[in-house]
């Protein structure tokens, strides 16, 4: 008597998978691949912030003042526009010329003061101690603000009741005007502010001390050259990238001297203080000749964008000797 298959039971090959088998397999083989994520709006949103605050603080402030400078503005009335009147008489203006040189005088004493100081004490930092009370102790004058710093050191080096003044008369050098005196007070300015911000420079350039590889010393060290040597020949070629990015930022916050002057002396006696920034100010808010003002504020800008440019190929500063 013969057997029947039943019709629901499908005929399967011993070994041998399904159609179906087959095509979960695959599925479970080879997933499928997720679709790129784009962050763009993402990216769009944390950076926000900071080009809003970009361009009302700074961008449209700029592109203002371009435009103030071609036009006679006192504040109380419309701008007049007068074409390049302000620059003509900028060319012509002495004291404008008077302020900078004043200020090219104070941003050379700051920078060879400060840069050197700076890569002094980074270097003993490095090579003698790595303590973070000592980092505290250097980088402690830096978060005094300018305005403080200048009012402490302008008690300290009063000529009749200043502390420093009465060290020196008892010492029996005598008292010196350190900012009332037309010699003594650029170089008083910038001994403030090299007081005040060398700490952060030494630990820019402390950064990048500990960035060098200690293989290039120890190579030094066993072909036998002195501390000294390794210094220049070693220490100073690498650091040239750190070391450029502290002169443009030397450079360009010297040029903008303000504070420290203000406080202590006012541009005085007879404009032997008063930088461009300070010249900028009394033009400004104590003549209320915004158009002209602005005329010398572009010309710092362009001033600042040259020197910034020729530094910057000059020191090779996209460079690096471990490249």
């Amino acid at each position: 008597m013969a057997t029947e298959t039943p019709l629901t039971a499908p005929a399967v090959r011993r070994g041998r998978p399904t159609r179906a088998a087959e095509a979960a397999g695959s599925r479970t083989a080879a997933p499928r691949r997720r679709r790129p994520r784009n962050d763009l709006w993402l990216a769009l949103v944390f950076i926000a912030p900071a080009a809003i605050g970009f361009a009302v603080f700074l961008l449209w402030p700029t592109i203002r003042g371009i435009y103030l400078s071609f036009t006679s503005y006192n504040l109380l009335t419309p701008p007049v526009f007068t074409g390049l009147q302000n620059y003509e008489r900028l060319v012509q203006d002495s004291i404008f010329w008077h302020s900078m040189a004043v200020t090219v005088e104070y941003v050379l004493l700051n920078i060879g003061f400060q840069t050197v100081l700076a890569l002094f004490i980074a270097v003993m930092m490095h090579r003698l101690t790595k303590s973070t009370f000592v980092r505290g102790i250097v980088l402690a004058p830096y978060l005094v603000s300018n305005v403080v710093a200048a009012l402490i050191w302008l008690w300290i080096l009063d000529t009749q009741l200043g502390i420093g003044n009465e060290v020196l008369s008892a010492l029996g050098v005598g008292r010196i005007p350190f900012l009332q005196s037309d010699f003594w007070g650029i170089p008083t300015i910038a001994f403030i502010n090299v007081w005040r911000n060398v700490g952060y420079t030494a630990l820019l350039i402390f950064a990048g001390l500990q960035a060098l590889p200690e293989q290039v010393y120890e190579a030094g060290r066993i072909d036998g050259a002195s501390e000294w040597k390794m210094f220049w020949r070693i220490t100073v070629p690498l650091l040239r990238p750190i070391l450029s990015l502290v002169l443009i930022i030397t450079i360009i916050g010297s040029f903008q001297v303000f504070d420290t002057v203000a406080v202590t002396t006012q541009g005085g006696p007879a404009n032997a203080t008063n930088v461009v920034q300070n010249y900028i100010y009394n033009l400004a808010f104590g003549r209320f000749q915004f158009g002209y003002a602005s005329a010398v504020s572009v010309a710092l800008l362009v001033v600042l964008s040259i020197i910034t440019f020729i530094q910057y190929r000059l020191s090779r500063s996209g460079e690096s000797d471990l490249d």
